[in-house]
């Protein structure tokens, strides 16, 4: 029988007429095309296999991942029918090679215990071996004697007898010990009686006398791979065949150790990697508070760039995964294909704790709280941004991460064989922004090539390398690298501290520097300082407090936080500067500027000034030691420490032309050779330490002699600031300039900000932190007049909410609905009831436009609330929201739309002030002549809809007729209305026109592009006749002649065509 192309999944194959061995024959000529034929033989039993073919194919297989997959699906089949429930009678002993004869038996004894208490369950897929075809046999034993628990009896296994009774089957092969046996489930039947002639035969493979061998006809028999090297032939038992002896008893089995999971290099090297992620650093660095991570996706950023940001979600719509690490790592699960690599990147701002986050996955994995991986591989990008280098797959995994690691090949040929239970970790992804491009480089399949860096992560990320790993990256949200972060399979994203695990930090820090009786002062200390606590969602700036809040308690009760970032960190490092060797602060910035214009912050033994500057600068801990990098290399300790020092070289630099200073602020950056902004703190810290008082700012930093230089600086920058316009900027710019006055300190510069806000302040689209929100409510509070504010797509947490539209110089404000009700909920928990009683008087949603399902539904939900309050006694009346909409857009799609739009008109009524319903949409939303149906039936309450948009929504003669007979009910109020591109014909149109002259407020009707002929449009013209009031009748459509159209315009000058 000759086999075509295989389709279908392993059950469709399993019930086809194709005979086994030839599927086995099929796959080697679909592996080895252009090799030599191979002769098929219908008989089995006499059928023989190429070893010399066998052996070449085994040797490619080791290195190349596409033929051993194509042999995986072999061995993925041959496991489909050994764990069928339906075949487990018959496969357990077809496919017998999967546990090794002996190990049945063996086993048998505690099955027989466990047979009746339960139902055997069939195992999950990380349960089973996955390289089932390389498992190494056991030899078979003499003692065949032995019972297996099957859901439908016992299954006996005993000797062959000369005749057959019924039920039993016979498999015979050489090499097994015996000449055949013989399978039977149920009760055994008496010897005497007789089976049928037809029983099934199965036989093996010839097998080799010398080496155990597989009975399956899917696998050929260990001798015949002559070339396969032990490791590969050893499965995870660890089997040898001095243990599994056929003198032992099973008896003997139970009694003796538990088998080793792992060969003894491969246990000592997962020994090794466990003790290295269980220990934790000393000091602040061993903190570990678990942050949040939230769902996200990739948006470009607009206009014709490229480049691709997070895309800022409401905070009802955030979905955090509160299934912590598992969740996270089980994220594409669903959306993963068998053997194929997850790529999951969790995304955050420098600072907050991505780092710290992937340690605590690896301290995870230490302690036993991952299982469905065998190892875990964290490797720092920081380390593998060495250009010119070339690496092999196992010099990734074992010699650059942390700390290297001794893996043998024998480990390597198993990481190669398991690698759905590899977790590879690269950490600060964003370091190989200079590799970008990978994506679209050549990879290999070939683990033991050398190759650059560009090649190897070409390999992993286009799944040819490792296939069937789960990838983790962490990485800034930002830059060229985001584009191949689209492509990964889960996006998560880092949210900070929350105001609790801030004070758990806190506690915890004091803790581990053994000043626990300073934990509530320093928390009294954070408190009275509203803005440092906004920041304190960075772990890196709640860390900087914490060292600040430690050296200022030692010093005596009198202790203050600064106000600003700028005199936090001249708090830190004010002291150790005066201290310094000479120049050793000023070298360290112009190194901290220099590499942040290239995007680096690791620093080499040779780029210091000196080496009095490094045991300085090592000593205060502004750098510190690199994770898996050579000992002479070091890091700064934070990135915004490097922002500091960076804007520390601007302010006292006589290389920097006054004129290119403002560029480095990025509120106006230019068209040609624009300024990156790596660096993003560098702009709000230039400012503080420019205008800040000298004596307390760059004075206490690099002395009153060498600061005088920031004078003619700080002249520059005022004139640049003060020319600018806050009301002509973009939304994100105009918060780094609040940013920027704030950080100043100069009564002058924020007074001038101040005024040039403008009175309608529109956020939409731009994430506002915690940080944003105190600057901005401060700002507004201090204008000293009303403003309105629009925060939809913000991300704003309920807490800045509440602070800003709880302003009273706030009158209006938008947000998202959900956060909304969200807010009022917690005000009324709290028992704020004027606060919610006037941020619902504030709260607007005009105009509002409904996108999306979630936008009908809020809206309901708002209605909803206005029904409940309004029934209440104690708080009558309407929302304001709800009472004062007076336009309303409908925008679903030919999909969600005629969903949605039976829920939008259960709460038309309830805006009695509507004047503008628009459900005309780019996409059609065709509400058809249902939807005009059950509008029509709200005229009544719309007393004041001026225009009515009804166009591209598949309406009928059937649905003109409908809104013919309800239109009167408008008569007073509807000014405009359009059924532009729906399918009227000229019942449709002879509607209409019989109402038109009752219509005495209407003066713009549009039925374009419909489907009525010239009977309808004379009916149309004839009744405009008796229609003064109408000012315009469009009227073109393709079914009417030209000349018809050109007749009725010259009859009224009212009708337009086109």
């Amino acid at each position: 029988m000759e086999l075509g192309p295989l389709e279908g999944g392993y059950l469709e194959l399993l019930n086809s007429n194709a005979d086994p061995l030839q599927l086995y024959h099929l796959y080697d000529r679909m592996d080895l095309a252009g090799e030599e034929e191979i002769e098929l033989c219908s008989e089995p039993d006499t059928d023989t296999i190429n070893c010399e073919q066998f052996s070449r194919l085994l040797c490619d297989m080791e290195g190349d991942e596409e033929t051993r997959e194509a042999y995986a699906n072999i061995a993925e089949l041959d496991q489909y029918v050994f764990q069928d429930s339906q075949l487990e009678g018959l496969s357990k002993d077809i496919f017998i090679e999967h546990i090794g004869l002996e190990e049945m038996i063996s086993e048998s004894v505690e099955v027989l215990e466990e047979a009746g208490q339960k139902s055997q369950k069939r195992p999950f897929p990380e349960e089973l071996p996955v390289d089932l075809k390389h498992r190494k046999l056991a030899p078979p034993s003499s003692s065949l004697l032995s019972c297996l628990s099957l859901p439908a009896g016992p299954i006996q296994i005993i000797p062959t007898l000369s005749t057959l009774p019924q039920g039993l089957w016979q498999i015979s092969g050489a090499g097994t010990g015996v000449s055949s046996i013989l399978i039977y489930q149920g009760e055994v039947p008496q010897a005497s009686q007789t089976p049928p002639s037809s029983n099934p035969a199965v036989h093996s493979l010839p097998k080799s006398p010398d080496r155990p061998g597989s009975t399956s006809p899917f696998a050929p028999s260990a001798a015949d791979l002559p070339s396969m090297p032990e490791p590969a032939l050893t499965s995870r038992a660890n089997l040898t065949v001095d243990e599994m002896s056929p003198t032992q008893c099973p008896a003997a089995h139970k009694a003796s150790s538990k088998l080793p999971k792992w060969p003894e290099s491969v246990e000592q090297f997962y020994c090794s990697l466990r003790n290295k992620y269980q220990a934790k650093p000393a000091g602040p660095e061993g903190i570990l508070v678990e942050v949040d991570l939230v769902r996200v996706r990739l948006e470009r950023s607009g206009g014709k760039s490229q480049d691709r940001e997070l895309t800022t979600l409401d905070w009802a719509e955030r979905q955090p995964a509160r299934g912590g690490l598992g969740e996270v790592l089980r994220a594409s699960s669903n959306h993963r294909r068998p053997r194929e690599t997850r790529v999951i990147a969790v995304l955050g701002k420098a600072g907050q704790g991505k780092s710290h986050w992937v340690q605590a996955v690896s301290w995870a994995w230490a302690c036993g709280q991952l299982p469905q991986y065998d190892f875990i591989f964290c490797i720092p990008c920081h380390c593998l941004d060495r250009p010119g280098d070339t690496y092999r797959l196992q010099d990734l995994l074992f010699s650059l991460g942390s700390q290297p690691l001794s893996g043998d090949d024998e480990v390597f040929s198993y990481i190669l064989r398991r690698p759905d239970r590899i977790l590879l970790i690269l950490d600060a992804f964003e370091e190989l922004e200079a590799q970008d491009g990978f994506l679209h480089s050549a990879g290999g399949p070939m683990s033991a090539e050398f190759r650059s860096l560009r090649g190897l992560l070409a390999s992993l990320f286009q799944r040819k390398l490792l296939r069937g790993c789960t990838l983790l990256l962490t990485a800034r949200p930002r830059g060229r690298l985001a584009q191949s972060l689209s492509k990964a399979d889960a996006l998560f994203e880092v949210a900070g501290f929350s105001a609790q695990q801030a004070e758990t930090y806190v506690m915890r820090y004091f803790e581990c520097s053994g000043a626990t009786e300073h934990q509530k002062r320093a928390l009294a200390l954070l408190q009275s300082q509203p803005f440092l606590l906004s920041h304190s969602h960075s772990p890196t700036v709640c860390r900087a407090v914490c060292q600040l809040s430690e050296a200022l308690l030692e010093l005596g009760d009198e202790a203050q936080l600064p106000s600003t970032l700028t005199g936090l960190y001249v708090g830190l490092l004010g002291p150790g500067a005066r201290d310094s060797p000479p120049g050793a602060l000023v070298g360290l910035a112009r190194l901290a500027w220099e590499l942040g214009r290239g995007h680096q912050s690791s620093l080499r033994e040779g780029q210091f000034p000196s080496a009095e500057v490094r045991a300085w600068a090592v000593a205060q801990g502004l750098v510190q030691p690199t994770p898996g990098a050579p000992e002479t290399e070091l890091a700064f300790s934070s990135f915004l420490l490097q922002c500091f020092l960076g804007a520390v070289w601007l302010a006292l630099s006589s290389e920097i032309k006054d004129k290119e200073l403002p560029q480095y602020l990025a509120l106006t950056p230019r068209k040609k050779r624009p300024y990156d902004n790596w660096l993003e703190g560098v702009p709000r810290f230039l400012v503080g330490l420019v205008f800040q008082p000298r004596a307390r700012c760059l004075g206490a930093l690099a002395g009153l002699a060498a600061s005088t230089s920031a004078d003619r600086k700080q002249k520059v920058l005022t004139r640049y600031l003060k020319r600018l316009q806050p009301g002509t900027l973009k939304t994100g710019r105009l918060l780094e300039l609040l940013h920027c006055a704030h950080e100043a300190l100069d009564a002058g510069l924020w007074q001038h900000v101040l005024q040039g806000l403008p009175a309608h302040l529109s956020f939409l689209g731009t994430r506002l932190t915690p940080p944003d929100t105190h600057v901005l409510g401060s700002a507004l509070e201090a204008a000293g007049r009303d403003f309105s504010l629009d925060l939809r797509s913000t991300g704003v947490e309920p807490s800045g909410l509440g602070s800003l539209v709880g302003l009273s110089c706030v009158t209006h404000f938008r947000a998202a609905l959900s956060d909304t009700v969200e807010l009022w909920e917690s005000l009324q928990q709290h028992g704020e009831a004027k606060l919610l009683r006037a941020v619902k008087e504030k709260f607007t949603i005009e105009p509002f436009k409904a996108e999306s399902m979630k936008d009908v539904e809020d809206l309901g939900n708002l209605v909803q609330i206005q029904r409940t309050r309004s029934s209440s006694e104690d708080t009558p009346g309407e929302l304001p929201a709800v009472r004062d909409l007076k336009k309303l857009e409908f925008a679903l799609g030919p999909i969600l739309g005629p969903q949605a739009f039976p829920k939008l008109v259960k709460i038309l009524e309830a805006f009695s002030s509507l004047q503008h319903l628009d459900l005309d949409s780019l996409s059609e939303n065709k509400i058809g002549d249902e939807g005009v149906a059950q509008l029509s039936a709200t005229f009544p309450q719309l007393k004041a809809l001026e225009t009515l948009n009804l166009s591209q929504n598949n309406i009928t003669d059937l649905g003109a007729c409908k809104l013919a007979e309800a239109l009167p009910l408008l008569a007073a109020s509807l000014l405009r209305l359009s059924l532009y591109n729906n399918c009227i014909c000229d019942v449709g149109a002879e509607s209409l026109a019989h109402v038109l002259p009752d219509m005495v407020s209407l003066r713009v009707l549009d039925v374009q592009y419909n489907k009525f002929t010239a009977a309808g449009a004379q009916q149309l013209t004839a009744s405009l006749r008796k229609c003064p009031h109408v000012e315009k009748l469009a009227m073109w459509t393709p079914t009417i002649p030209f000349g018809v159209q050109e007749h009725l315009q010259q009859l009224d000058s009212r009708i337009i065509l086109r």
